[in-house]
């Protein structure tokens, strides 16, 4: 008998093809030329004409776009059982109109998905109180309507969204109707891991969906052998690849399992995948054991010793719990995975050493050391790990150590953030946008005044918003973060968009970093003179007061010229970045002269210093040049008679002069000669000596590659001397060398000095 849900199912031959029509960013027809002008007022366009008909197509809007996603994704997942079109619809009572339209109906054999989605062009965040009160009140109706087909099937409600913040009160909400939220995260995460998986992804799906929920038809028992390791329980088994893919899950570092920290996985490679199927089906096997804790639950994990007499082997019946998530993948995820499509997965035997009712944490150090014997565990996703694994630690140390890295991870994976999608987590893949790390964060918030100073079981000093405990701090914290870093990303629209494009320099690593000390320093500033105490105030009142102290700063980026930033992007290693905080600084503290950040004057003065000394430097460097140089050129082209035909007249008496002078104090073997008394303008003058010369010796050589097109000869090719001489007089005064000049110094060195010239042969 055909049933209201028959008829409304696609057929598994057109599977394929509707995956593809899904996965497209727009809608396809084919009518009638004469209905074209109709449907162009509806927004469609013609793409091609046919005899008779004309295909046209239409992009599809952001909801619909994402509904056909989440379709796709049960699809590429292996449940067959889909519905047809999006005007599916199911009878919840007797009443004609008693039927609601569902947006994504999904069932295997096993398992029957219900799913809403809903989708926003902006992100925001909903209460969904209307959705969730139309699933409660139509539930039961909904259920019986399923029974017709699929009577003995486990069903799941779930609310997909996309760009669509869900606050704690609304995740109760929807945790209290016992459905399930899956967002953008979770279906992108699914939808790839089906690409690398194939259907085997299903069971991660279901894993997550029906976690301790009894598995249909499998049978869980295993012969094994029981030990002690550290103090935990483990067993020795073997077991078919196809049973473990069902009991098994993997804890991937991805937005998607956040709800399930700590988290440690690395997602499976599609490359590796593919070279340990192709092995699996070349007869290939793995010798060394999977690694598996089972949790305990309710149906915990039972094992029955096989007497043996005058034995100690403690050989037994282990009876796994048969249910889906029963137990966590620690290490060869990607050798039980290598099995999911392979016609062995039913045959063979894999050996298995599984841990009981392992602590998360446990969880992620078993890993981490396995890892680190291995393949190193990138530091991005050593962050992660350690913000959970060092959250609870005994030592203060390393609990703040867990509370920053903690903090720079919800900046990056909260919606609520601005920087949400901006850093990079776990492996997620870096890009344009996507390009801050958890370190550089980290290394902010450890630079910053917010925490204070601990030793292993004291606090030394208190931080501005230390509230005695972790959880405390990160919910004052955290949110005030939030509030400085929107209010960037609102006031410089240019460098939001460009992020480590051309151009950018803010919402980098460096800028990142430096802006959250400068916001520790502003805070510093409201306590001191202002006698706020940050941990009183929510943090849009917090960010209300020192929102005068970040307008300067914003000001300031915005009057940089494109020499300027790039001079900011290129701020590397431990001194870059402090020089990037420090003229952060200033540029606050020149509208607001009373901002007088610990170590800024200092600073200020060393590097004033620090100009001068390297100013010199490069000075001397290049006098040495010139005067090895042009001496070289000149003696190559008059010999003998280089001074005499080579030298001004005027040039060679006064440096004689010194000559003479200097001599009358120095030791016989310690005299200079006449050229080493030449200063800067007098080689300048011997540069424009005679025109021949110069045009033969010097103008190639002498003149900057940017000066090449110059007009004005060589008098205006050789004005960088004139400029050099000025700061070698300033240095001589004990002058402050600017920080143009000493840019200018460094060009020209680089210039002369470092290879871009063309020296004498």
């Amino acid at each position: 008998m055909t049933t209201e849900l028959d008829q409304q199912l696609i057929q598994n031959n057109k599977i394929k093809s509707a995956i593809r029509a899904r996965l497209r960013p727009y809608d396809e027809l084919n009518i009638r030329i004469g209905l074209l002008d109709e449907y162009v007022l509806q927004g469609w366009s013609a793409e091609k004409y046919l005899k008779r008909s004309v295909k046209i197509r239409r992009t599809k809007s952001h909801d619909a776009a994402f509904e056909d996603k989440v379709w796709a994704v049960m699809a590429k997942l292996g449940l067959p059982h889909l519905n047809l079109g999006r005007d599916f619809r199911l009878s919840y009572g007797a009443g004609p109109n008693e039927a609601k339209q569902i947006d994504v109906f999904a069932a295997d054999d096993d398992v029957v998905l219900v799913i809403e989605c809903k989708s926003a062009i902006e992100t925001s965040t909903r209460a969904f109180k209307t959705e969730i009160e139309a699933i409660q009140g139509t539930r039961d109706g909904l259920i019986r309507t399923i029974r017709t087909n699929f009577p003995k099937h486990k069903i799941r409600f779930i609310l997909a969204t996309h760009n669509i913040g869900i606050t704690p009160a609304t995740r109760e909400r929807i945790d209290n109707a016992d459905v399930t939220h899956l967002d953008e995260d979770a279906i992108e995460y699914f939808f790839e891991l089906s690409d690398h998986l194939g259907h085997a992804a299903k069971y991660q799906l279901l894993g997550n969906l029906f976690s301790g929920v009894k598995i249909p038809g499998l049978n869980g028992t295993v012969l094994a052998i029981q030990g002690k390791m550290a103090g935990h329980t483990y067993y020795s088994f073997l077991i078919q690849p196809e049973k473990l893919l069902k009991l098994s899950y993997v804890l991937h570092r991805n937005r998607a399992n956040s709800l399930l920290m700590p988290t440690y996985q690395r997602l499976i490679r599609r490359s590796r995948l593919k070279k340990v199927a192709a092995f699996v089906e070349e007869d290939g096997f793995f010798p060394n054991s999977i690694i598996l804790n089972i949790e305990e639950g309710k149906r915990g994990v039972r094992f029955e010793r096989i007497a043996q007499p005058d034995s100690d082997s403690r050989v037994g019946i282990l009876h796994i719990p048969q249910t889906f998530r029963a137990a966590y993948v620690i290490d060869g995820q990607h050798r039980l995975y290598g099995y999911a499509n392979s016609d062995r997965s039913s045959t063979d035997l894999i050996p298995v050493v599984a841990f009981v009712g392992l602590e998360r944490s446990e969880q992620v150090r078993l890993f981490m050391q396995i890892n680190e014997n291995q393949q190193a565990v990138p530091k991005n996703l050593r962050n992660t790990l350690n913000a959970d694994l060092l959250w609870d630690s005994d030592d203060l140390r390393e609990r703040s150590s867990a509370l920053k890295l903690r903090i720079a991870q919800h900046l990056g994976e909260s919606r609520t953030s601005p920087l949400f999608g901006r850093v990079i987590i776990g492996e997620n893949p870096k890009s344009q946008t996507c390009c801050i790390t958890i370190d550089a964060i980290n290394v902010g918030l450890d630079r910053s005044n917010f925490f204070g100073q601990f030793g292993r079981d004291e606090v030394k000093k208190t931080g501005t918003f230390y509230l005695g405990n972790s959880e405390s701090t990160f919910k004052a914290l955290a949110p005030y973060l939030e509030e400085c870093f929107n209010y960037l990303r609102q006031n410089l629209p240019e460098q939001w968009e460009i992020g480590n494009g051309e151009g950018g320099f803010l919402f980098i690593n460096n800028g990142v970093e430096s802006f959250i000390r400068i916001l520790s320093d502003v805070t510093d500033h409201l306590v001191s003179m202002e006698n706020i105490d940050p941990t009183e105030y929510s943090a849009t009142n917090l960010f209300e007061f020192a929102e005068y102290l970040l307008e300067p700063l914003v000001n300031y980026v915005r009057s940089l010229d494109p020499s300027q930033r790039i001079e900011f992007r290129r701020q590397y290693g431990v001194a870059g970045r402090t020089r990037y905080w420090r003229r952060l600084q200033q540029a606050i503290r020149a509208a607001v002269p009373e901002f007088s950040p610990n170590g800024l004057d200092e600073f200020l003065a060393d590097e004033q210093r620090q100009f001068n000394t390297s100013s010199f430097a490069m000075i001397s460097d290049i006098e040495q040049f010139l005067r090895s140089d042009m001496r070289e050129r000149l003696e190559r082209k008059y010999a003998s008679r280089w001074v005499k035909d080579g030298v001004p007249a005027k040039v060679v008496t006064d440096a004689s002069a010194r000559m003479i002078e200097k001599n009358l104090h120095l030791d016989p073997d310690e005299e200079v000669e006449m050229w080493d008394c030449l200063n800067l303008i007098q080689f300048q003058q011997v540069l424009q000596f005679k025109h021949e010369q110069w045009t033969e010796l010097f103008i190639e050589q002498y003149t900057r590659p940017e000066e090449i097109d110059l007009p004005g000869g060589w008098k205006s090719k050789t004005s960088w001397m004139t400029r050099l001489n000025e700061i070698r007089n300033k240095i001589a005064h004990d002058h402050v060398v600017k920080e143009g000049e000493y840019e200018f110094l460094t060009e020209l060195h680089g210039w002369l000095i470092e290879g871009q010239m063309v020296t004498a042969i």
